[in-house]
């Protein structure tokens, strides 16, 4: 019966998604859409989630400016992680926050000679180091320049079982002394400002722990964050104690969307970073934590029906980061009953979609596909258009479409 309310509400999906787009000027794919109806949900239980702590907006998961004032506009969001130093400049110059930190460190001499020379971003933009190097990089730039720059620093929030390590390989700090000796060394050094600190526990933020047909595979996924977030707690509360000896810090960012409950709940962390969980794409559909409310889909047009249960769409290799895996390529979503095949995949020019559904698709059809991974449909188009209730209410420039490359 579940299966049955899923398909037509797929295709309810379909003829709401298909008809609205068809009233624009210019309906050529891919068509991206978001769903503001459920983007404004999901925004609002991000908050809920992460009470009475704020959630810090993760761009690189929206790529949208007009989507991320969107969300910034929602009490209880408060800042940007943005993903490299010229997009934070950017949002900074273009007023989309006064409150930036990188979620990486930078290397980009050209973006730190931008900083330097930018008094609102100096007072805005707050970099991130794990290396004493990643200060070198500044003072390399500096030209005497008596400018102080906000850093925080990031520290490896992965599980240790052993000589094992799991989670993502970030940075080289991982207990108090090497946190406290890098802390020192900012402190010590002028020019510089200690404001803050990052632990990014992806293992537990970024990994499905609820997947249908893998029951023990999923089994395993939460005992082993169970494992990650007491070790990670105790492992926090040390480092806090021993940098409260050397800085008065404004902030402790930590987590992901998949992650908001545990990681607020450590004393330790001050606010928790979120984006995915605002278009909720398909690496995001099977958590214990939160319930999946999808909002961003792109269309593309059968080009071709190579034969009688064939139908293909032009374009569609929209293939997410990470490790490579069925988990990454797009989902052909609305209407219900389509397969990508397992020879060609997601295809750069072309997707031969299968299934009981092709059948029913003539050439000019639109076949909605789900993207795997936050902010990287946006990079595959210049317009994003904003659907609210059954009528396009906006059409707005991503990244791409600014002629923005970070």
């Amino acid at each position: 019966m579940d299966h049955l309310l899923d398909d037509v509400e797929r295709h309810r999906l379909a003829r709401r998604l298909t008809a609205a787009t068809a009233r624009l000027d210019d309906a050529a794919a891919p068509l991206a859409v978001v769903d503001l109806d459920a983007f404004d949900l999901n925004a609002a239980d991000l908050v809920h989630r992460a009470a009475p702590k704020p959630v810090r907006l993760a761009s690189k998961s929206l790529r949208v400016p007009a989507l991320a004032r969107r969300a910034l506009g929602v009490p209880g969001f408060q800042g940007v992680l943005a993903y490299t130093l010229r997009e934070a400049l950017w949002q900074v110059a273009e007023a989309v926050t006064d409150d930036v930190v990188l979620g990486y460190p930078t290397v980009d001499l050209g973006g730190i000679d931008r900083l330097l020379g930018n008094d609102r971003a100096l007072a805005a933009v707050t970099i991130m180091v794990d290396d004493p190097a990643h200060l070198d990089l500044v003072d390399k730039m500096r030209d005497g320049r008596d400018a102080t720059v906000r850093v925080a620093i990031d520290i490896d929030a992965g599980l240790r079982l052993g000589t094992s390590h799991v989670g993502p390989k970030r940075s080289p700090l991982y207990d108090e002394a090497q946190v406290v000796g890098l802390a020192r060394t900012v402190v010590a050094r002028p020019g510089f400002a200690l404001v803050g600190v990052m632990t990014y526990e992806g293992q537990v933020a970024g990994v499905p722990d609820d997947v249908p047909r893998q029951w023990a595979r999923s089994l395993i996924v939460r005992r082993l964050k169970s494992a990650s977030i007491s070790q990670l707690v105790e492992r926090r509360g040390r480092i806090a104690a021993a940098l409260r000896e050397v800085a008065d810090l404004e902030f402790w960012n930590a987590g992901g969307s998949g992650s908001v409950e545990s990681t607020v709940a450590d004393p330790a962390v001050t606010e928790v970073a979120a984006g995915s969980g605002l278009l909720v794409p398909g690496l995001f559909d099977h958590y214990e934590s939160f319930r999946p409310r999808p909002a961003a889909y792109f269309g593309l047009r059968v080009a071709r029906r190579p034969s009688g249960s064939i139908a293909t769409v032009a374009g569609g290799g929209f293939v997410a980061s990470g490790p490579a895996g069925k988990d990454r390529l797009p989902v052909p979503w609305a209407p219900p009953g389509l397969h990508l095949t397992g020879l060609e995949g997601a295809g750069e020019v072309q997707t031969p979609l299968t299934g009981p559904g092709a059948a029913t698709l003539a050439i000019g059809d639109l076949v909605w596909f789900r993207h795997a991974k936050g902010g990287e449909l946006a990079e595959h188009t210049n317009l994003v258009h904003l659907l609210s209730g059954d009528e396009i209410v906006d059409t707005v420039p991503s990244y791409r479409g600014l002629g923005l490359a970070w």
